[in-house]
């Protein structure tokens, strides 16, 4: 493969994009691509955006992702994948969970919350804007697997399914990165995501 491929994680503090990105920065390297990785933390452990670019090829020469460029956004948070939409290119695939964390503005009263979001982003996968909108419950699905907080490793089960990379791959990288005594809930929840469309 000689073209770069641009996956762009966003979320809110605490929502464990940084574990993803790992997860998915370890599944690349094991193949052998060139990788660059950058992370921005906004206020992360306030509640504040936590964003993740990931980008991967024969060769690499920037990890920062323009708008317009990601082909693919997963989004721990429905405001965060409206938010980042703009990243995506055309014909990319947004993977988001439907949850909804008011941010501190809205909670103040100083802004609203957006309506119909869903709505808008699958309107735009119709008219072929978007490549594909993979949107699950996946708080719901990783508490029925026994943790909650492996909701953005079932959103990454969605994005792997999708990417070019086996199965194995990151069970392995499940087994070599998370604490032994979190790693069944978290393959439960991964494999969830990744078998639920």
């Amino acid at each position: 493969m000689t073209k770069t491929t641009s996956i762009l994680l966003g979320g809110v503090g605490g929502q464990g994009i940084v574990l993803a990105s790992k997860l998915l920065a370890h599944v690349i390297q094991s193949h052998g691509y060139d990788l660059k990785i950058s992370e921005i933390h906004g206020m992360a452990q306030r509640g504040g955006s936590v964003l993740t670019y990931v980008r991967f090829g024969s060769e690499v020469h920037s990890p920062l992702i323009e708008a317009g460029q990601a082909n693919y956004i997963l989004a721990a948070e429905k405001l965060e994948a409206w938010r980042w939409l703009p990243y995506l290119c055309r014909g990319g695939i947004m993977v988001c969970s439907t949850q909804e964390i008011k941010p501190v503005p809205v909670i103040m009263g100083a802004e609203r919350y957006p309506e119909k979001v869903l709505e808008k982003m699958q309107s735009l996968a119709a008219d072929g804007t978007l490549g594909g909108l993979f949107a699950i419950p996946a708080l719901e699905v990783a508490a029925a697997c026994g943790q909650p907080k492996a909701a953005t490793v079932a959103l990454l089960g969605v994005l792997a399914a999708r990417l070019e990379f086996p199965r194995e791959s990151y069970l392995q990288a499940l087994a070599d990165i998370v604490p032994a005594r979190f790693l069944a809930a978290n393959e439960k929840a991964f494999l969830a995501g990744y078998n639920y469309f």
